[in-house]
């Protein structure tokens, strides 16, 4: 989008002119529901997470500085509202001692035998903890410390989670190749 209209636009939405908000909504709805999909544990808490993201978007819009890019605006906007909705959950308890960090070597798997739309699956299926940690070290580059100040766990905490979400999808994965190839 050239630069003067997104301007305008974001001008619009703090204005809150719906006609602006609906358009940031359609150009911008599918990649940000694609981060709530990959931080939720299914379709409906994503689509939940993508609403609750927008409100946070359109009532937090007069913040944006038009320094970096508005979708990566939007995107840590998305990012930090998803998890502020575990964090409130009573339900979402970390592993605060560590005693050890187990290494889990690379998943050296025969990617014919699955798709994308497999791992994540077996991503969503992760624990809410482990789920978080991984997104967010592995598919977003957080660093741990950056994790341990969003999730409020310690550093060792986060590399723990992160390894355990690893060992987690290396067995689901070949589990799943080990059956696909008893299918073929």
């Amino acid at each position: 989008m050239r630069s003067i209209k997104l301007e305008k636009l974001i001008q619009d939405c703090c204005k809150q002119k719906i006609a602006a908000q609906t358009e940031v909504y359609q150009l911008y709805a599918d990649k940000l529901f694609a981060i709530c999909l990959k931080y939720s544990s299914n379709y409906q808490d994503a689509e939940d997470n993508l609403q609750d993201s927008f409100i946070t978007i359109f009532n937090k819009i007069k913040q944006y500085k038009h320094k970096g890019s508005f979708e990566g605006w939007l995107k840590r906007i998305t990012i930090n509202t998803v998890l502020q909705k575990y964090r409130a959950q009573p339900n979402l308890q970390i592993v605060e001692k560590v005693s050890t960090i187990d290494e889990v070597e690379e998943i050296s798997l025969d990617s014919t035998i699955f798709n994308v739309d497999v791992l994540l699956e077996f991503i969503q299926q992760l624990p809410d903890r482990y789920r978080l940690v991984f997104n967010l070290y592995v598919l977003d580059s957080y660093s741990h410390k950056e994790i341990a100040a969003l999730l409020k766990i310690s550093v060792g905490t986060s590399k723990s989670n992160l390894s355990r979400a690893r060992k987690i999808l290396k067995e689901k994965l070949e589990n799943h190749q080990k059956n696909e190839l008893k299918n073929n």
